[in-house]
């Protein structure tokens, strides 16, 4: 009989905790509703207290997200504890999820506590949660450089205590799979009360092993996986939701193992936090890369055209790329366009619906031919509706090689159109400083990347911008065929998530009565 791996996806906490990758409170809704869609049973919507953006954001999903369970994470602090509840009290299924660290390393230079004091804290922390309710996940931060003996104590007064799920982390992907497994084997045979609770471990990929050491505990016997969408995440990253998920439904006759994740939306999800995170996927990504099923080499190619079965161990279908070649043009209908987009795994409403065929017709007017990925980067451009406080009217560039690149830029400001001309080292840095001037706001541009979208002279240009305020960072993402235009919307869109979240947090900061100090 198969085993049923419960997926806790925590790329809204761990993955958005990775350099660069934050995103705003529509971004997190949108990737929330979108990772119900793809049926993760357990989704980890933030860190409470790091925030009022982190705060409003997991109240947001609580209360909008009903077919999974919602989690908070939370130190094993009461002012953390309190702060979790506040965000999840109003789940459908709501979790606190507790953690404080085991090993040697981080109990005498980071906690500066005994290892008794640490038991002593995680019980009466996990007591002290319990009085909220009733799914209480607890993990001991840096399991795998632990002492296991120490461990197992923790485990069982935790568990006394009321802990529901007991999460194993290999919080620097220190570990190895025969390791792991060896670990968990022994928590399970030392640990009395472990039958009481869901065994669940979170893998990091410090050393490119977080799916494997993953796919290693499944085979050792726990019943719930951590992981991400694209595996984004602090440092190296954390276990790839899609190549655990794929590698059980691969290897099934292996493992003897599923999950509830509906694949056809893998590749969906993938695109969705690539485009609102700005990490790209590399090209030989596992399941999800653009070259994940692409064959050139001419032994490959005659084997696939023989029998696909020769180099595609899984269907491309099966994470919902479309087989389906049917040109799109500037006289093709809406039903087209919404056939493809369904094909594709988009889901729209018939608002989202009309502004990506109001999108597809101005581009096919000015390409022959609109590919699968110009359509899905239409889509993304509009996933998430962002106030826009700085709207573009116009720009006018005059460069050369042998002159000072100046910009003239006109924006609708605050509702009303402004004009600011500025000289730059290059027509987009021209640019930048003319709106800048407008802004007049204090933030820096951190990051700056142009892609094609696909090939060729009319390919449509991607930019993705990230800009800083303090320690804060925003995306920014614009679409053109003029690869300066695309800089102007990308840089204007993550302004607009600035103020946007700027505005957030002084609503939330006026309206809680919790501190946020810690």
């Amino acid at each position: 009989m198969a085993t049923q791996i419960k997926i806790l996806d925590t790329t809204l906490r761990d993955g958005e905790q990775s350099p660069g990758c934050s995103m705003n409170l529509q971004e997190k809704l949108e990737v929330a509703k979108q990772l119900e869609r793809l049926k993760v049973d357990i989704i980890e919507a933030g860190f409470a207290i790091a925030s009022p953006g982190d705060l409003a954001a997991i109240k947001a999903i609580s209360e909008t997200v009903k077919e999974c369970t919602i989690a908070s994470l939370a130190r094993s602090l009461p002012k953390d504890i309190d702060l979790a509840w506040e965000a999840v009290r109003k789940a459908e299924s709501p979790r606190i999820h507790i953690f404080i660290a085991t090993s040697d390393i981080h109990m005498q230079y980071k906690l500066r506590k005994t290892p008794d004091q640490v038991l002593e804290q995680a019980t009466e922390m996990t007591k002290y949660a319990k009085k909220y309710c009733s799914d209480i996940e607890f993990s001991a931060e840096d399991a795998t450089r632990s002492d296991p003996e120490f461990l197992y104590r923790v485990f069982e007064a935790v568990i006394d205590a009321g802990a529901t799920v007991i999460n194993i982390p290999d919080t620097v992907g220190y570990t190895t799979p025969w390791e792991f497994a060896e670990l968990i084997t022994n928590i399970k045979n030392n640990v009395p009360n472990i039958d009481q609770v869901e065994l669940s471990v979170h893998c990091h990929n410090d050393l490119g092993l977080a799916v494997a050491n993953s796919l290693a505990a499944i085979r050792a016997g726990v019943h719930q996986v951590e992981c991400t969408i694209n595996g984004i995440g602090e440092r190296a990253g954390n276990a790839a939701l899609e190549e655990i998920v794929m590698g059980l439904v691969t290897r099934y006759d292996f493992y003897q193992a599923k999950t509830n994740i509906f694949t056809p939306q893998i590749y969906r999800t993938s695109k969705l936090v690539s485009s609102l995170t700005g990490a790209h996927v590399q090209a030989n990504k596992a399941i999800v890369g653009a070259n994940a099923f692409a064959h050139e080499s001419g032994i490959h190619q005659h084997g696939v055209l023989a029998n696909k079965s020769t180099y595609e161990i899984m269907t491309p279908a099966s994470i919902g790329l479309t087989e389906n070649r049917m040109v799109l043009g500037k006289h093709s209908g809406r039903h087209a366009v919404e056939d493809r987009l369904i094909s594709l795994g988009y889901n729209l409403t018939k608002e989202q619906l009309d502004i990506a065929f109001e999108q597809f017709k101005k581009l096919a007017d000015k390409k022959k031919i609109v590919a699968d990925e110009d359509l899905e980067a239409l889509v993304e451009q509009k996933a998430v509706s962002i106030p826009e406080v700085y709207k573009l009217r116009s720009f006018v560039i005059n460069s050369g090689n042998s002159i000072t690149a100046t910009a003239a830029v006109r924006l609708v400001a605050h509702g009303r159109e402004v004009e600011e001309v500025s000289t730059g080292d290059g027509p987009i840095d021209a640019a930048f400083k003319a709106i800048d001037k407008i802004v007049g706001f204090d933030f820096s541009l951190e990051s700056f990347s142009l892609q094609a979208v696909t090939k060729g002279k009319d390919a449509l240009g991607e930019v993705t911008i990230k800009i800083a305020r303090g320690a804060k960072h925003y995306n920014g993402r614009g679409l053109s065929m003029d690869v300066i235009e695309a800089s102007v919307l990308a840089y204007l869109n993550a302004i607009n998530k600035m103020m946007d979240e700027l505005k957030l947090i002084k609503e939330v900061e006026s309206g809680s009565e919790t501190s946020l100090d810690f």
